[in-house]
């Protein structure tokens, strides 16, 4: 019967453990706690974002867009407020370019590479025009693709996987100094 008990305790121990590293791996189940974030701080606004890329597709504002709004409300005790907000990001596409990556031999394209760049501007309402508050830079990413494979085919993916990251950083870099 000791047998067991020892086994069952250490069974409980591990299943605990588990449980606390699966959670903490995956994305989403992790939430910033109110503590992380300047209290008095309450809405935020995201302004329509600019195409200053040539080339860029008119719905990649859109895409970013969404992807920052959906990321804060998940993330963050912030509600979206176009009156009034205590923060606001306002961006544009700066740079939408497709280039051709890693030549092999006899001169063939190995593959393709979209790289998207975005100019953050955050304006913090609430503690004014304090400059270590505000600030603006550009966030890049690039994502590959098949030499074969023609952009407009893998366009959407790719601006996919690239927002996704870009919004990660926009987000730490606007949060995680909080």
């Amino acid at each position: 019967m000791e047998f067991i008990h020892l086994h069952f305790g250490k069974l409980l121990i591990l299943s605990l453990l588990f449980v606390a590293f699966v959670q903490s791996c995956i994305p989403g189940l992790y939430k910033f706690n109110d503590t992380s974030f300047d209290p008095e701080i309450k809405t935020f606004y995201i302004g329509t974002f600019e195409i200053q890329a040539q080339n860029a597709p008119p719905t990649i504002t859109q895409t970013f867009e969404e992807a920052l709004k959906i990321k804060i409300r998940r993330e963050s005790p912030l509600k979206e407020s176009d009156l009034d907000p205590d923060i606001e990001f306002k961006g544009k596409i700066s740079n939408f370019l497709v280039t051709s990556e890693a030549p092999a031999a006899g001169e063939l394209i190995g593959f393709n590479r979209l790289t998207i760049g975005l100019t953050i501007e955050y304006i913090d309402y609430f503690h004014g025009d304090k400059p270590e508050y505000n600030w603006t830079q550009t966030f890049s990413f690039f994502a590959d693709f098949g030499a074969e494979e023609n952009l407009l085919d893998v366009q959407d993916q790719l601006i996919e996987t690239i927002s996704a990251q870009i919004v990660e950083d926009i987000f730490n870099k606007a949060f995680t100094n909080w």
